[in-house]
Order: C-alpha cells, then sequence, then structure tokens
C-alpha cells in the first residue's frame, strides 16, 4: 500500500482530476465562509488546482500547497494570469512546513490523511494557529474502518477522536461516508468525515 503515496502515482492522480467538479466540500466551506472579496484561503494539498481555481474566481487570494515537483507548472498554466497577483504558491511536504500565513478559510481535501501519525498533530496544531477569527476549515480525515486503516504511514481516527480535533471551533458540517466504493487504484471500503467548522 505504501506505493499508493509514490509521486508517479500522484501524477496520475491529479492528470484524472482534470475534468471533475470542484468539490461539494470547497462549494460548502465556501458558501459558509461568505465571498472571498480579497481574503485568504489555503488549499492545503491543492492536487489538480480544481479547488484553487474555484477559490480564485470567488475573489480570495489563495495560498496552494502541495508536495509534488510540478505543482508550480500546473497550478500557472490553468489559471488566468490576471489572477497572478492573488495566487501564492508552496511546494513542500505537509511535514516540512513550518508556518503557514493566516487565512479566513483552509480547505484540505483527501490530503491530511496522508501525514505521518507523528506528524499530524503538529501540522494540525499549525492550521488552527493559521485560522484567523470566524475563519472557516473544511477537511476529509479517513475513519478507523477504512481499508487502508492497516497502512502505518497514514493516519486514521475513530468518530470521537475526529470530534475531538474541532473541540474549540463550531462544527457546521460533521458527515460520515461509511461504505464500499471506488478509488483511484479500485473497490475498497471507505470511511470518511467530511468536517467543516469556524472558529469563533
Amino acid at each position: 500500500m505504501a506505493s499508493l503515496v509514490g509521486s508517479q502515482v500522484w501524477v496520475a492522480y491529479n492528470a484524472a482530476q482534470a475534468t471533475r467538479s470542484v468539490r461539494t466540500l470547497c462549494l460548502d466551506a465556501m458558501a459558509f465562509a461568505g465571498p472571498g472579496n480579497g481574503r485568504r484561503a489555503i488549499d492545503l494539498g491543492c492536487g489538480a488546482g480544481k479547488e484553487t481555481l474555484a477559490l480564485l474566481d470567488d475573489g480570495w487570494r489563495v495560498h496552494a500547497v502541495d508536495s509534488l515537483p510540478d505543482t508550480r507548472e500546473r497550478l500557472l498554466a490553468i489559471r488566468p494570469a490576471a489572477m497572478d497577483r492573488r495566487l501564492s504558491i508552496e511546494v513542500s511536504p505537509f511535514e516540512a512546513i513550518r508556518g503557514l500565513p493566516a487565512a479566513d478559510l483552509i480547505f484540505a481535501s483527501y490530503s491530511l490523511p496522508f501525514i505521518r501519525p507523528e506528524d499530524f498533530g503538529r501540522v494540525w496544531r499549525m492550521l488552527l494557529e493559521s485560522l484567523r477569527p470566524s475563519g472557516v476549515i473544511a477537511v476529509n480525515l479517513f475513519g478507523d474502518r477504512d481499508s487502508w486503516a492497516d497502512v502505518p504511514e497514514w493516519n486514521f481516527h475513530t468518530p470521537a477522536d475526529a470530534r475531538a480535533l474541532f473541540e474549540d471551533l463550531e462544527i457546521l458540517k460533521f458527515e460520515v461516508f461509511d461504505d464500499d466504493g471506488q478509488s483511484f487504484r479500485g473497490l475498497k471500503h471507505w470511511h470518511i468525515f467530511d468536517v467543516i467548522a469556524r472558529r469563533p
């Protein structure tokens, strides 16, 4: 299973995302956060750039983060040049990031589960420290019944543990998907928490 996170797998995955719609979790987070109006959003694990572009279109300044070496070229190829001043790009593994800009919206779609368990707590605290008052954070987390839960390099949560991460925030949405479905590599059992929360 460790091969699932190899660079070439993620390159192929991002290429396959080119025609999909913007993720519902991102659209819901944008609705809760309100129009961008020049405020800053962080797209952690920006991948194919679908959500980065949607945020830019909605008037956000976006700090897009991903570990793949071609991230900058990929994002600059899909964004209108007029958006350049509102887009900053950081190419780095999440574990190596030591600080993020203050933000009113943080979006992390299918990226946090692939952080090593020993690093997850620090990265999570960093995200919360970056979230401004009244800011919105939207994330996917993997549950402990996911069929990948035996991969020691990734992190998984019980429902109670997932909720505890947001104990100082107002939970706006907490949805659980616990069923079989397709992944990029074939059929699997998904156990996912889709969470949106707001800092008071």
